[in-house]
């Protein structure tokens, strides 16, 4: 071994382990707007080098802690190689074998971004459709989590919709594409008797939450917005603009469950939109009916019978917590006051001085 490191005698370790310094030291002279695709290119290869000494030669995951303390004692000045970071190197390189694939796909986003995908996502299909939405929307990592957790992927596109008859291809299927079923609104909480107008109020106190829920590409237009027709005033509860798709989207609020007026409705409303809002180069506007429950086969019979392009989707709401738990919980304001109370510790109840650290 070079520079004073000792090591214990290991079949292969001393040339390996040689080899990637000078793999770590050519990685290091690249720099600019690629550093992260090679740093992930790197832990990538240092993966693929473990896998392969392990196979080969029989290590056992005791040599992944000696070669944690040898690269940080020969790169003191990068971090990255604690042996919790090397074992994800080593599942990431065993999760994606294509180097390919890495360069193109999991090396566009954070390290970290795919160690949180390692951790809480064990289906390679599922795992690859996070990495397409990430790179997409540039998610955070905790938007990231927030999606995984709220089951993304299989509420994605699964809207009852007509779009398949009543839009262009490929306007049709990215519309799909955009709406899900369910809409999860976990970040509401309404009493049982509450109005649509609740529900309305609720999601715009809330619009960082919605628009996060309802996707990348949402521009908010206006609630209850006034159009007037044949002299008659109307009003949607909620009008958004749609980046991608070049369209308006109207979103119909309902409390209750689907019944077919509702579609009737919508298509007056778009209608509407598409003579007095939309531009020449606009597509043809969208309506999407958020209803609290559906019977998807009235909502399936409802929409082949309108030429309107419209989906149909429920949404979920926080429980609200029993009324005797809630009663008997504290109000912020006494939650507030206790913490504003100094804190005094008996030292003279404790053992010894280990304690006063």
């Amino acid at each position: 071994m070079t520079e004073g490191i000792e090591t214990p005698e290991i079949t292969g370790y001393a040339s390996f382990f040689d080899e990637l310094k000078t793999a770590i030291r050519q990685a290091q002279l690249k720099a600019g707007l690629s550093v992260n695709r090679e740093l992930t290119t790197l832990y990538w290869q240092i993966g693929k080098d473990i896998l392969r000494q392990q196979a080969d030669l029989g290590w056992g995951s005791k040599v992944i802690g000696l070669l944690a303390q040898d690269l940080k004692r020969t790169f003191p000045e990068m971090k990255g190689f604690s042996l919790r970071n090397l074992n994800y190197m080593r599942a990431f390189a065993e999760a994606y074998p294509d180097l390919a694939f890495v360069q193109a796909a999991p090396a566009q986003m954070p390290w970290y971004h795919n160690c949180t995908l390692l951790d809480k996502v064990k289906e390679p299909d599922y795992r690859h459709f996070c990495i397409q939405e990430t790179i997409a929307n540039g998610w955070s990592r905790d938007i990231l989590v927030h999606q995984i957790e709220s089951g993304l992927h299989k509420r994605q596109g699964q809207a009852i919709t007509n779009f398949a008859n009543t839009l262009p291809k490929p306007q049709s299927e990215l519309a799909q594409q955009i709406l899900k079923d369910p809409y999860n609104l976990d970040f509401l909480t309404l009493a049982p008797e509450a109005l649509e107008r609740d529900l309305e109020r609720s999601l715009l106190d809330k619009l960082k939450a919605f628009l996060l829920e309802l996707g990348s590409g949402f521009a908010f237009v206006g609630s209850q917005y006034h159009l007037q027709v044949g002299g008659q005033d109307y009003y949607l509860d909620l009008l958004f603009y749609h980046l991608k798709m070049r369209c308006f989207v109207i979103v119909d609020l309902k409390i209750t469950d689907f019944i077919p007026e509702y579609a009737g409705k919508m298509g007056f409303y778009l209608s509407s939109v598409d003579d007095q809002l939309k531009h020449e180069n606009d597509q043809p506007t969208i309506g999407l009916i958020l209803c609290k429950t559906k019977n998807s086969i009235v909502a399936e019979y409802a929409l082949r019978s309108t030429s309107s392009p419209i989906g149909v989707s429920e949404y979920r709401l926080a429980e609200p917590l029993p009324a005797g738990i809630e009663e008997a919980l504290p109000a912020i304001e006494e939650i507030q006051k206790e913490l504003a109370k100094p804190f005094y510790l008996d030292h003279s109840t404790l053992d010894g001085p280990d304690y006063l650290t």
